[in-house]
């Protein structure tokens, strides 16, 4: 997608365009803001009918950490496929989760939350990127961490 090109906000039918990931594991709905090649916010709003709420935990539902952590590498692969030019998309191309650093949960996660999701590039480094990460509800950090994605080899 070329700069000009990106409206805000991006709904989930363009995210689809763009993630390779479908229910139950698409963790954003809407991109709010972009800053190519720099940052991206995004949110996921959370509901009871989130598979996950069955098991974790009944009578106290709490969204796991790991979902969150993923759905901030999510965002992260947002923001490079729209700060990516529409004629450079690979068909099939796939970004995997390598490494998480520094991840910190100060807050629980619920059914009615709002995760507003701030994700900003760090560095490139060949076919890698490194993202500094932070989650929140209602302005208050839920969670952070320093993730490392990098593209899939072809099989």
């Amino acid at each position: 997608m070329s700069d000009d090109a990106i409206k805000m906000p991006v709904d989930v039918s363009c995210i689809l365009h763009l993630l390779p990931h479908r229910y139950p594991f698409l963790l954003v709905d809407r991109v709010i803001e972009l800053e190519p090649h720099a940052r991206i916010r995004v949110i996921k709003n959370v509901t009871y009918n989130e598979p996950f709420f069955q098991g974790h935990f009944p009578g106290r539902p709490v969204m796991p950490g790991v979902l969150v952590i993923e759905a901030m590498a999510q965002a992260g692969g947002l923001l490079t496929q729209l700060s990516t030019p529409k004629d450079e998309h690979k068909e099939g191309q796939l970004f995997y989760l390598v490494k998480v650093d520094n991840c910190r949960f100060s807050r629980m996660v619920g059914p009615g939350d709002q995760l507003d999701m701030e994700v900003k590039l760090k560095r490139l480094i060949r076919n890698m990127a490194l993202y500094e990460c932070c989650a929140r509800v209602d302005g208050k950090t839920v969670a952070s961490a320093e993730i490392l994605c990098a593209e899939g080899k072809e099989a």
